[in-house]
């Protein structure tokens, strides 16, 4: 690495990211049947038709996945719950989930590594997802109940809580474009589904407070837009892709408002009364996350709104899922977060890294790129430190290889390799060089 933790702040907080049905082994446990199972049985959705049954059986080799974020010197663990873990059926206790859990914060605890959770991360029970999921206002009550269940067990011994992880993924990706569950392509459900979710994560907030929790944030993922032209047509197409993807959710959780260019078009599918949802949206958090991997090149078209293309294979060198590697827009995110939505809260890099073809040869794994791909993010976040934007931590994903949702196991995320028959664990290169950096 072309860094060393010194080159940072004293105290940053370096850290590796993981998410539960990633990694954990959903049919272990006692977990209940998610619209992920469900949305992966259906021809067409996943690659080889893969689930995350047994992912990595993190839920049975936690003790030696939390010895490798030890050994690596990392100071944090950015980990996930699984609602239908926790609650089956979306609603009972699932006494072997929260065992599960209260471990898990043990075993960190005892390795000296600081618990930073993350509420949801995809996985909906069905039972719920029946009732309309994201699309149901009630949703926003059973996730506070959620909320509760999980933290009244392990929040105590939290260093940080983030309710939603990438809020577009669960609104847009999944209602709109089709490519997570519930595979929808429809403006009525993603505009409601949108704003669901950020009352969802002000409700989750609220319950955290009412627990005594501190340290409490937001997590946004976000791809700098950038027309494929200097014509009007293209600018007016990256100002929408920037809004829906973007500035929908910061705008929404900071300023209590969302952008003219959405509203626009979401307006007539709105909840009723939604304006009214601000005084919980805008609960105030203590620290924002971003998730940041590529840009997008968009060109206007003449369809239907949002009326563009988007490319995300651009004149850029590409990582294994073909997104362009782009360091300059972490660099942008983190100056255009703290000048129009955040002030002096501390910001940090809740996800960044890379998929790489990475091959296990001779009981190693050389993965140059991914080295590559670090330092040039490291190096551009410290530019933005430098430039006065209170970044505190950074965390890589992805600690291991895992199931990567509706591309299946065969996109490699990991700093550690995953064999996904004998489900043996292997450091890379890169976890060893991240290794050597930490300890200077």
């Amino acid at each position: 690495m072309q860094f060393k933790r010194s080159d940072f702040p004293e105290g940053f907080q370096f850290g590796a990211a993981t998410s539960a049905y990633q990694i954990e082994g959903h049919k272990f446990g006692g977990a209940g049947q998610t619209h992920w199972d469900t949305f992966a049985e259906t021809p067409g959705n996943v690659v080889r038709a893969e689930t995350g049954a047994i992912a990595c059986d993190h839920y049975h080799r936690w003790e030696e996945d939390l010895d490798l974020i030890q050994n690596a010197g990392f100071d944090a663990y950015r980990f996930s719950t699984s609602w239908a873990r926790v609650m089956p059926d979306g609603v009972t206790p699932n006494p072997e989930g929260l065992d599960f859990y209260d471990r898990l914060t043990d075993g960190m605890l005892e390795r000296g590594i600081k618990p930073c959770a993350t509420l949801y991360h995809w996985e909906l029970p069905s039972s719920l997802a029946d009732k309309g999921g994201w699309q149901n206002p009630d949703i926003a009550k059973w996730f506070g109940d959620f909320t509760h269940c999980i933290m009244e067990r392990i929040g105590d011994r939290m260093h940080s809580v983030a309710p939603i992880n990438e809020p577009w993924c669960v609104g847009w990706l999944s209602h709109f474009l089709g490519g997570h569950p519930p595979g929808l392509r429809d403006i009525r459900a993603t505009a409601r589904a949108m704003h669901h979710i950020l009352v969802a994560h002000g409700t989750a907030i609220q319950t955290m407070r009412g627990l005594g929790m501190t340290n409490l944030g937001g997590v946004f993922n976000l791809e700098w837009a950038t027309p494929e032209t200097d014509s009007e047509t293209d600018v007016t197409a990256a100002a929408v892709s920037d809004g829906y993807y973007n500035r929908f959710f910061l705008g929404g959780v900071f300023k209590g408002a969302y952008p003219d260019n959405i509203m626009n078009a979401f307006a007539p599918h709105m909840p009723n009364n939604w304006q009214d949802d601000f005084a919980t949206i805008q609960e105030p958090l203590d620290w924002c996350g971003i998730n940041y991997y590529t840009r997008r090149i968009v060109r206007s078209n003449t369809d239907a709104w949002p009326s563009h293309d988007v490319f995300p294979d651009g004149p850029l060198p590409k990582t294994q899922m073909g997104w362009e590697i782009y360091p300059d827009g972490i660099y942008k995110f983190l100056m255009r977060t703290k000048d129009e939505y955040t002030g002096d809260l501390p910001l940090f890099i809740t996800e960044n890294g890379m998929a790489n073809a990475d091959i296990l040869q001779n009981g190693t794994v050389n993965d140059p790129e991914r080295i590559d791909f670090l330092n040039q993010h490291f190096e551009a976040v410290r530019r933005a430190i430098a430039d006065g934007v209170p970044v505190e931590g950074f965390f890589v994903w992805s600690l291991l290889d895992n199931f990567e949702w509706a591309l299946g196991y065969e996109k490699r995320f990991g700093l550690v390799h995953v064999d996904f028959e004998t489900l043996q664990r292997t450091p890379k290169a890169s976890y060893h060089a991240l290794k050597s950096a930490l300890e200077l």
